[in-house]
């Protein structure tokens, strides 16, 4: 009864967080949420930022690889998934952002330079800013550069600014006039009325937010901004002016935080050693004038005002913005402050939020140039709603033909896993709403693996279960006894796959840390729905007498099909020989040919053009389907209903003269109605760069190394070696298979070959975990055969997982439309070939290891002695579940411990451990009998 309360207990736990989740879903529902999808699936914001370098300098190829990286690291800081960004151009970046909730944050953020510089304030301010040693502020822009117009005459300026009518700023800074005036609306031309002015040589301009506490300001002002004029040298070798920049920090001890000294929110600074001496040296100065100037003024006290009034004061200033003016204590710090210890900080934000985005910003280190936002606009999905479409109906085919199949094989159970696979799905679907999962195409790969393990997790089990109904135990002790032996099975094959999915996530970027984190989410859930959900409905299903019956959940007959039943380890060079030519043919296509590598990782051409007309995403990608496999379409800006748009933008393979032309053409003649279109044609780089190549590599490599050393202190470290040669025989044969058919490899094949990586270490550890069940259990026999017999016992589980598996994805290959085939086919041959490797390949290759220990070699080639009947050779199973009867040709051996009959038989050969039929009338009557004692009084509790 207990058992059977908790059951009903964790069945009510369950239909409550179903309601929670329907709650979740429910428009206006007050927790309701909307699933945020990725670019490819609904689009998002594209944000175009150009170089501009200052006045003599450039942006090389390397200035803008480096630019890419620090935006991408800024992106993935704040939370934004799956972002697009690539090169455009010579000077261009272009990135593309889904789910962001603050546009304008967000490219503020992106795009900030983060020159960081430190300055000696009473020190550097000069001119209109300084007033008998005390920094002025100056409330107007035209007024400041006004009153040093002659001072700028001599030498060269730093930089030019342009005026209105009205005397305020309208452009600027720029280092040249023409830079100034090279604007669609100037045209190189000053308007009437308008005025430049130009910043003295060797000086700069540097504004501060009147809300943040500026220093020098006028009783009266009331301007918004404040400017002031500071020295600026930073080339000079005795004296340079900023005194230090951002380059003396150590990134990794920037942090935001709240300040003890009730500064309120505040950036924390950490400065390397040279850094360290250069903020020294800028205090201690600044210590030694403010003491000077109380002792000249005849004012020695150590109160707070009268320090105050003649400290000194340390100017942080972030892209020409005084940020804060910490002062400098005289009395407490003589000698300045040694920022080895406690550091500094940036103090006067106004939010914690506010000192976070800053603290983010000068993690990531500052852009090599300065940035200008020229364009920005909404883009649609890189798939397309049509795309959508078929794979939404390719996914709903999928899972309805494995119901079908789980239906089929386990009948009732079958309708129990078909249940948790639905509890499953809505689990799953709370977690990607709670944890604002940006659903993409490479999450959409991590989605059908998950589909896969969840699967596997209830196969899994139920094969035990029928296992131990076939060894004579009752439904109810073959469910506990089934869920027993099977939990810590499953437990290895997800801490494995969990394991790779952690390190992925935490080192990779972008597409690869989406996977990664579905699959996680998934892993864990469907962990939690197999071994708790569908274990407490076969827990309140087990008393009834009705599910009693083995023929119900399809158990009754033998273990398995005759013909799966063959010699693997004897064949094992057959195997080798025909994985060895697979590889080679392989490994020759990818010398010979090479990976037809798609835009994704080498960039091509990107052409846009607006039709007169409005024109469905889909027409657009058939036709110039003709010129680049798989073009990368989008529209942008307005939508006219669906995906229906009048200007687009296309990214496929770099064109020749010829074929872009011809593409021009092409679009002229489909699109034109009649009217001329003009469209632009740009290079553009590869979205998948070395970053996120290198990250994935990283995490792949690492993942590996843990779970290596994972394998070799749960099994053995022998068990090790082979999950990782047979990973990497699948990874080569995904990757041949490609080069061979010369299929495009895009970031959706890189998402496909991570689903492989999975998949093929969650099968492998299934197998193991049966050879490592069984070493005590056939204490007597080689390894050889011990290896036989735990693949005859887990073949129908390997089996029937990847034909669950496959299942959705074949659906996706043949329903899912031209956009998803080459994602489907890469998961269609890395899957097949996952399966493969865990029987053909792993198994072998730990039979041949274990085979060189002395006492498997030992074991090795033994002939077996008479069997148990007196004369014909022990036709004993080596292990049954449980502890049932052991069937001997026809007859029942009755027996108290299977692992002592086991170890107490002489060696058996292979034929002498052929699973025996359970249909006689004997293992019935003793199969009943069994069911009788299980149900105390007769009847069923």
């Amino acid at each position: 009864m207990a058992s059977r309360r908790s059951h009903l207990i964790l069945v009510g736990l369950i239909v409550a967080t179903l309601a929670g989740v329907a709650a979740l879903g429910v428009p206006g529902s007050p927790v309701h949420k909307k699933v945020t999808l990725g670019l490819d699936l609904q689009g998002g914001l594209e944000v175009v930022l150009k170089a501009v370098p200052p006045n003599g300098k450039t942006c090389d190829s390397s200035c803008m690889d480096r630019s890419v990286s620090i935006m991408r690291s800024r992106i993935d800081k704040l939370g934004v998934s799956e972002p697009e960004i690539r090169k455009q151009g010579s000077n261009q970046i272009v990135i593309q952002l889904a789910g962001v909730h603050d546009v304008n944050k967000a490219a503020k953020i992106i795009g900030t330079t983060a020159q960081l510089q430190f300055y000696d304030l009473e020190n550097d301010v000069i001119g209109p800013s300084k007033n008998g040693g005390q920094v002025v502020a100056t409330g107007s822009l035209f007024q400041l550069l006004t009153e040093v117009k002659g001072d700028a005459k001599k030498g060269t300026p730093t930089a030019y600014y342009l005026f209105n009518a009205k005397k305020r700023p309208v452009q600027g800074p720029e280092d040249t006039v023409k830079k100034l005036l090279d604007t669609p609306t100037l045209r190189g031309k000053v308007p009437k009325g308008f005025t430049v002015l130009a910043v003295p040589e060797k000086t700069t301009v540097i504004s501060c937010d009147a809300t943040t506490g500026c220093p020098g300001v006028q009783q009266g002002q009331t301007a918004p901004t404040l400017y002031y004029l500071f020295k600026f040298d930073p080339e000079s070798a005795s004296n340079p002016v900023p005194e230090a920049t951002g380059e003396d920090l150590k990134l990794s001890a920037i942090r935001a935080d709240i300040s003890t000294q009730g500064q309120g929110n505040v950036v924390q600074l950490g400065f390397t050693g040279e850094g360290a001496r250069k903020f020294h040296d800028i205090t201690r100065e600044e210590a030694r004038r403010g003491a000077e100037a109380a002792n000249a003024a005849g004012q020695t006290g150590s109160d707070q005002q009268t320090v105050l009034q003649f400290a000194q004061h340390f100017a942080i200033v972030l892209d020409g913005e005084l940020k804060s003016t910490p002062y400098i204590d005289y009395k407490q710090n003589p000698d300045g402050i040694d920022p080895s210890g406690t550091g500094a900080e940036i103090s006067n934000i106004n939010s914690f939020g506010e000192a976070k985005d800053l603290a983010l910003v000068l993690q990531t280190g500052a852009l090599p140039v300065e940035f200008h936002q020229i364009e920005r606009t909404d883009v649609s999905a890189t798939l397309g709603k049509d795309s959508l479409r078929e794979a939404k109906t390719a996914a709903l085919i999928g899972l309805l033909v494995v119901a079908a199949f789980l239906l089929l094989l386990y009948r009732f159970l079958g309708v129990v896993a078909v249940i948790g696979l639905g509890i499953y799905a809505a689990f799953l679907y709370a977690a990607i709403l709670i944890f604002g999962v940006t659903l993409t195409l490479p999450g959409f790969a991590g989605l059908i693996l998950t589909i896969g393990v969840a699967a596997d997790a209830n196969v899994v089990i139920f094969e035990r279960i029928k296992e131990e109904v076939r060894s004579g135990k009752s439904v109810r002790a073959a469910i506990s006894a089934g869920y027993g032996k099977g939990f810590h099975t499953i437990i290895d094959a997800n801490v494995v796959t969990v394991i790779t999915a952690l390190v992925l996530f935490a080192v990779a970027t972008a597409g690869v840390k989406g996977f990664a984190l579905m699959l996680m989410i998934g892993v864990v859930i469907s962990l939690i729905t197999a071994v708790g959900a569908t274990r407490a409905m076969l827990g309140l299903l087990a008393g009834f007498r009705w599910f009693e019956n083995p023929r119900f959940m399809g158990a009754e007959g033998q273990q398995g099909a005759r013909w799966l039943q063959i010699d693997f380890m004897k064949r094992r060079y057959l195997w080798f020989a025909i994985s060895g030519a697979i590889v080679a043919i392989g490994i020759g296509a990818l010398g010979a040919k090479g990976l037809n590598l798609g835009i994704d990782f080498k960039g091509g051409t990107q052409v846009t053009f607006k039709t007169p007309k409005p024109v469905s995403l889909a027409a657009v990608r058939e036709e110039t389907t003709k010129f680049g496999k798989e073009p990368i379409v989008q529209g942008r800006g307005k939508s006219f209903g669906g995906d229906r748009y009048q200007s687009f933008q296309l990214r496929l393979r770099t064109l020749d003269r010829a074929e872009t032309n011809a593409l021009s053409s092409g679009i002229q003649r489909e699109f034109g109605f009649g009217q001329q279109i003009s469209s632009q044609i740009q290079t553009v780089s590869a979205s998948f760069g070395r970053q996120i190549a290198r990250g994935a590599i990283i995490a792949i490599l690492f993942s590996l190394l843990l779970i290596i050393l994972y394998i070799a202190i749960r099994f053995d470290f022998k068990f090790a070696v082979p999950v990782i040669v047979a990973l990497v025989h699948d990874i080569v044969i995904t990757v041949g298979v490609y080069a061979l058919l010369g299929r495009e490899v895009s970031n959706s094949t890189v998402a496909a070959v991570l689903t492989v990586l999975g998949y093929s270490i969650y099968d492998t550890i299934i197998i193991f975990d049966r050879i490592r069940e069984n070493i005590p259990l056939m204490r007597r026999a080689p390894f050889a055969t011990i290896a036989n017999v735990s693949l005859w016992e887990t073949i129908r589980r390997s089996l029937a997982t990847t034909f669950i598996t496959l299942l959705p994805v074949a659906s996706l290959l043949i329903f899912g439309g031209a956009t998803l085939k080459d994602f489907a086919f890469a998961l269609l041959v890395g899957i097949a070939s996952g399966a493969y490797s865990s029987i053909f390949i792993a198994a072998p290759l730990l039979t041949i290891w274990k085979e060189r220990e002395p006492e498997y070699a030992r074991r090795k080639g033994q002939e077996p002695e008479a069997g148990p009947d007196g004369g014909i050779p022990g036709r004993l199973r080596p292990r049954l579940p449980g502890g049932g009867p052991a069937v001997v040709d026809g007859g029942t051996l009755a027996l108290e411990d299977a692992t002592q009959a086991a170890a107490s038989e002489p060696a058996p050969s292979l034929g002498d451990v052929l699973p025996q039929p359970a249909g006689s009338a004997q293992a019935k009557r003793e199969r009943r009998r069994q069911r009788r004692r299980a149900r105390p009084h007769g009847r069923a509790r």
